[in-house]
């Protein structure tokens, strides 16, 4: 299925139906996993899923087949079927019938492609055929503890994994020392490895690719928002009664980045291949952690929204997010991103600037400082860091400075009583 304008390719998740299972139009029936975000294919129609061809773990390009589904398989049998005697075979496409429960020595049979990449890995390790291993996941799936089972482990036993340097050993020896890349030794069954999770593994791989890629430049300023702080005192009150959420520095940042990319476009644009990209449009990722990675949803024509409107789509992608409801196009054509690492209590980061972009915007804690003003006189001031990574084939050290001092001159700008537009 298409899942974005700029998605070319996606993996298979999780088969969410087996083949033989009969399922409702809109059922969702596997996750696909992109470079942006999992999400749920649900089924076009009502039938029965019949042959799967991509297994789970694999990725393929978009308008690839992932499974075939029978349509109208029991209106055709019934139809087929005389009105006395032996019911005809079915026809060839029709998923094969269920298979009789196994006896005591029998285990179910899956096919091979629809292993885990965890399970494979394991059953290779240990020597186990998963085929003859009797599953206890959704629909007789073979899980890594059914295979850990099967070897005669627990997980994180001791069994011998065929081929292992301790394999010899597995009679109660000491095992020997391993050494490690990073040059530790490490004795069996000190540490635990595991494949990582897709959204993980897609996230490793695209910043990998843009560190590589990308020669980054960092710098930083640091803003007072002692008014601001009291501007948003003063209205965090009214503001949580009529919006439902609190009032967050975080939409003045995105706002004040906004106007800064019209003041400076250097910014608002992307490296490819050998020339310069310049983005008419701003559209504001906003970076949000989740417990299993990290989605950048798009706030899109920021410089066009008030403050309020800001933290308006913010809130409401946030909780998309969270709640594992975004769709591919509210993933899609950001042209900077915003990331608030501040809200974990960072003072200070390096972030890596996001493929098909050309900077990313940090707004770090903020914090009580005693400062000295221009006067000579100490006082204690809310200070907020701001730190800024580019691409230095875009532009250079003082056009990224020119945009944290925009930045910032905003930010200053506001106080009690400012608008929030």
């Amino acid at each position: 299925p298409q899942l974005g304008e700029s998605v070319t390719e996606g993996q298979v998740v999780r088969w969410l139906k087996a083949p033989g299972e009969r399922v409702a139009r809109f059922e969702p029936v596997v996750e696909v996993l992109t470079d942006k975000v999992t999400v749920q294919v649900p089924s076009p129609a009502e039938g029965v899923l019949g042959a799967i061809h991509v297994g789970e773990g694999q990725t393929v390009p978009v308008g690839t087949v992932l499974a075939v589904l029978e349509t109208e398989v029991a209106q055709a049998a019934d139809a087929a079927a005389p009105a006395s005697g032996p019911a005809p075979a079915p026809p060839a496409s029709a998923a094969p019938p269920a298979p009789a429960a196994p006896g005591p020595a029998a285990a179910p049979v899956q096919a091979r492609g629809l292993y885990s990449p965890a399970v494979r890995r394991l059953a290779q390790e240990y020597g186990v055929d998963p085929s003859r291993v009797q599953g206890t996941g959704e629909g007789g799936r073979v899980t890594r503890e059914d295979v850990l089972r099967a070897a005669g482990v627990a997980e994180g036993g001791a069994a011998a994994r065929v081929g292992s340097p301790g394999a010899a050993f597995a009679g109660g020896a000491e095992p020997p020392q391993r050494e490690q890349p990073g040059g530790v030794a490490e004795r069996d069954g000190e540490f635990t490895e595991q494949a990582p999770a897709p959204v993980r593994a897609v996230i490793a791989r695209r910043m990998a690719e843009s560190w590589a890629q990308v020669p980054h430049a960092w710098t930083m300023v640091e803003a007072d928002v002692t008014a601001l702080s009291a501007l948003r005192d003063q209205l965090q009150g009214d503001f949580y009664r009529r919006e439902g959420f609190e009032l967050t520095f975080l939409p003045f940042a995105i706002r004040a980045a906004a106007e800064a990319l019209r003041e400076v476009p250097e910014l608002n644009a992307c490296w490819v291949d050998g020339r310069i990209r310049r983005f008419r449009a701003i559209h504001v990722g906003v970076a949000v952690g989740l417990e299993d990675g990290l989605v950048v949803p798009v706030v899109r024509h920021a410089d066009r929204l008030s403050v309020v409107g800001i933290a308006r789509a913010v809130h409401e992608l946030v909780s998309k997010a969270r709640a594992g409801k975004l769709s591919p196009d509210e993933l899609q054509g950001a042209t900077f991103t915003v990331n608030n690492t501040g809200a974990l209590g960072s003072v200070l980061s390096r972030p890596i600037v996001p493929p098909g972009q050309g900077a990313i915007l940090t707004t770090e804690a903020v914090t009580r400082r005693l400062v000295v003003l221009k006067d000579d006189q100490l006082a204690i001031r809310s200070i907020l860091p701001l730190c800024l990574s580019f691409d230095h084939r875009l532009c250079d050290g003082v056009h990224a400075l020119r945009f944290l001092q925009a930045v910032r001159r905003r930010l200053e700008a506001y106080g009690p009583g400012s608008p929030l537009t």
